[in-house]
């Protein structure tokens, strides 16, 4: 629902339709959890381009509009680090005029604002049970508010040396007070501090370049505000760490960016944007693992995004692909190292073995995916029939060489099954339901607004009609409009407080009834003496511009006819319709106008026939 609302958002905002996005991850998701982003986004109606990782979309806002990286012969290198709320990243970013290149990630999925906030919360809640003997932690609405006192006090304590928390009625009626100075504060945060530093030394690990490289550290995230942190980062890089980017909105900016350069909508600066994954994905069948490396990975940790592999195996009969993450080291604690599985045939070998070629990708989203295999059947029996494997980053299935013996080429069926996902009957029924709570909150919002309408008629009239309509209105119309609004409005807090927009609509509708004749009296009024004032005006236009005997006659029945009436009206109270509508002096003024013209015409035609005096 929450992309569905960003999307209304912006919707309302450009006042047109949204499909496609860009959406940010953290490096460290599995294939499971960005396949729900995608599963979410297509339940949302949206489309998304690419799944990007934070501190990509930080590097592309960052290096798009600099001239300045990599003008020296080389590679400009700039690490970013990510104190967010919840977790911290790190990475390394090579910058050259043409584009930028991610070459490593580094992550503490862990650790965040929240954690500091949590060191404040405990604090306190420490010192509040020894001095006002309370428990803060057992209640959950104390627990609450003191919370929300403690992140307010770390923010103070960014650019103060201490901060106060004072918090009336917290609990048992009673009112707390405390103060922490800034270097209690770090002394309490010293481990997580320290485990700021981790992701950095992996992300430097994994680059492969030494602190002396790096042209800048840029230090981002709504928890990178600390202090303690800014130091601990500049000790650890040997340099102090620059903001010159917006802490809060260089992911936003670096995926509306991205977004436009992968939409045809949107003329962009050509800018290469490469990515990596950060933990290795191999393959193994029940013959063992897939993979030309000792490590058993098809796709190693810093493998560019997108990337394809083709396999060549030998197999006589259908089998099953099993997808893993090879080191659980370079995943969050406690995540699985089980991807999914794919199931390949079923098919019938003419050989006692034949090969199956399949093609892996690895998408622009990160997401692992058997795209196709084809099975190959020699027309001469192999000499060696033993099992082999072959590896190929060639991205073209149907490669033949000239000495090539004539193969019978099968596609094979697919079926794929990804742990943790969304089957397409559910995704179907997701998108109902949404669907239907869409259309629920809509009408909720229009029964609001009907209800609110209504409310606002009933005063607005109420003090129209003791005012503005007063005169407009007879003495009944005024009582029986008067019992109708404060019956509308002792409804409206009784049993009329919870009704459906229908009725609203009708009770509004009814209420206009009364109201109408009143208004459109009290209205025309002043539209009747503004066409009084427009017809005497186009009276005297027509007898200045007419010479004949005509047309000072027709101007004549006009003005007699509008005295007549305007006598008439000035004899009527207010309260009653009047003789003569403003909307029927303006149809005299152009009956008036067109008769004249007619006249000047046929006058004018006479003088170019002679006829004229």
């Amino acid at each position: 629902m929450l992309l569905a609302y960003l999307r209304q958002l912006a919707e309302d905002d450009l006042e047109a339709p949204v499909a496609e996005c860009v959406i940010s991850v953290p490096c460290y998701l599995t294939q499971a959890q960005r396949r729900a982003y995608v599963d979410a986004a297509a339940v949302a109606g949206l489309r998304p381009l690419r799944l990007m990782h934070d501190l990509a979309a930080t590097a592309l806002g960052y290096g798009l509009y600099r001239s300045d990286l990599g003008v020296a012969g080389g590679p400009t290198f700039v690490a970013f680090v990510d104190v967010g709320h919840s977790d911290t990243q790190a990475g390394v970013v090579a910058f050259d005029s043409s584009g930028m290149k991610v070459l490593s990630h580094g992550f503490d999925a862990d650790l965040g604002g929240r954690d500091f906030d949590e060191v404040l919360f405990e604090h306190f809640a420490e010192e509040f049970r020894d001095r006002y003997k309370i428990d803060v932690v057992g209640n959950g609405k104390a627990s609450m508010r003191l919370r929300a006192a403690c992140e307010k006090a770390k923010k103070v304590l960014s650019a103060n040396a201490e901060a106060v928390v004072n918090i009336e009625c917290l609990m048992e009626e009673k009112d707390v007070r405390g103060m922490i100075r800034r270097e209690d504060f770090e002394k309490l945060c010293a481990e997580l501090l320290q485990r700021v530093v981790e992701p950095c030394k992996k992300a430097m690990a994994d680059a492969g370049i030494g602190l002396d490289k790096l042209q800048s550290v840029e230090l981002v995230g709504s928890g990178s505000r600390v202090p303690a942190i800014a130091r601990v980062l500049a000790r650890f890089f040997r340099r102090e760490p620059s903001r010159t980017i917006n802490v809060s909105e260089c992911v936003a900016r670096g995926c509306a960016l991205q977004c436009a350069m992968l939409s045809p909508t949107f003329r962009v600066r050509e800018y290469e944007v490469q990515d990596v994954i950060p933990a290795s994905i191999g393959f193994c069948t029940n013959e063992g693992p897939i993979s030309a490396l000792t490590s058993n990975a098809l796709f190693r940790r810093g493998q560019p995004l997108p990337s394809v592999k083709i396999i060549t195996l030998h197999r006589n009969s259908g089998f099953t692909l099993d997808a893993f993450y090879v080191d659980e080291n370079e995943l969050p604690p406690g995540t699985s190292t089980q991807i999914g599985s794919f199931e390949i045939g079923p098919f019938q070998a003419h050989s006692e073995k034949s090969k199956v070629k399949v093609k892996i990708r690895l998408n622009l989203h990160g997401l692992i995916s058997v795209e196709s295999a084809v099975l190959i059947d020699d027309d001469q029996r192999d000499a060696n029939s033993a099992d082999s494997m072959e590896l190929d980053s060639n991205d073209n299935m149907d490669h033949k060489s000239k000495n090539e013996r004539p193969m019978h080429r099968q596609d094979l069926q697919i079926v794929e099954s990804i742990y943790g996902v969304m089957s397409k009957q559910e995704l179907l029924e997701a998108q109902e339901q949404e669907q239907q709570l869409a259309y629920q909150d809509k009408l909720v919002e229009r029964t609001k607004e009907r209800k609110n309408a209504l409310e606002s008629y009933v005063y607005d009239t109420r003090n129209k009609l003791s005012e503005r309509y007063r005169s407009f209105a007879t003495d009944s119309e005024r009582e029986e409009i008067s019992v109708n609004l404060q019956q509308t409005e002792d409804w409206l807090y009784e049993e009329g407080d919870d009704e459906t927009e229908a009725v609203y609509t009708s009770k509004l509708e009814e209420l206009k009834k009364l109201v109408d004749p009143i208004e459109y009296r009290c209205k025309d009024e002043e539209a009747r003496a503004e066409a009084t004032r427009e017809l005497l005006k186009r009276i005297v236009d027509h007898r200045m511009a007419a010479k004949s005997l005509s047309a000072p006659e027709e101007c004549t029945k006009v003005e007699q006819w509008l005295r007549e009436s305007s006598q008439l009206q000035e004899s009527l109270p207010k309260n009653v319709d009047p003789v003569v509508w403003s909307h029927e002096i303006k149809k005299k003024e152009e009956e008036l106008d067109m008769s004249c013209s007619k006249i000047v015409t046929s006058r004018a035609r006479g003088h170019d026939n002679g006829d004229g005096c």
